[in-house]
């Protein structure tokens, strides 16, 4: 809308700086608002998607005289679920300090389908059967995500 103001009508003019005044701001809170919702929904998803997660420690004792052959399997194990399924999301294995045979396992998976894929894999398979005499010991932690975050790679 476009105000034609004569010359001499002072009054006008100010009525037409009024109007670009008011589209301005109905511009700025509608960017404004725009932005909130984007926020909030970006947010909304990403909570969800956490919630959506599997997030699993597992707790094992590994014989000591077979500690180097349990490796090698895990490493395997670990290669091969991370580069062959998209619902692996991670997998990092640790040894507790100045316990070496205490083995931490952090497990990511996008959803309980990818965990329940993940158990029928063969790779998977291989490896509970290849390691089930040198593992004296297994606790599975479930957890609740509350903020996971990574630089790695």
């Amino acid at each position: 809308m476009e105000l034609i103001c004569p010359e001499s009508d002072k009054s006008c003019y100010a009525s037409k700086w009024e109007v670009n005044m008011t589209v301005r701001q109905f511009l700025l809170l509608g960017t404004s608002v725009l932005a909130s919702c984007l926020f909030w929904a970006c947010r909304r998803a990403a909570t969800e998607s956490m919630q959506s997660l599997v997030v699993r420690l597992a707790e094992l004792e590994i014989d000591p005289a077979q500690l180097e052959n349990y490796k090698a399997a895990l490493k395997e194990e670990i290669e091969t679920s991370l580069r062959v399924e998209p619902g692996v999301l991670t997998l990092s294995a640790v040894s507790v300090k100045g316990h070496p045979a205490q083995i931490r396992i952090f497990e990511t998976y996008a959803n309980t389908a990818a965990y329940q894929a993940h158990l029928e894999t063969p790779h998977f398979k291989k490896y509970k059967t290849s390691t089930q005499g040198m593992v004296k010991s297994l606790r599975l932690v479930e957890t609740d995500p509350i903020l996971l975050g990574s630089k790695f790679r």
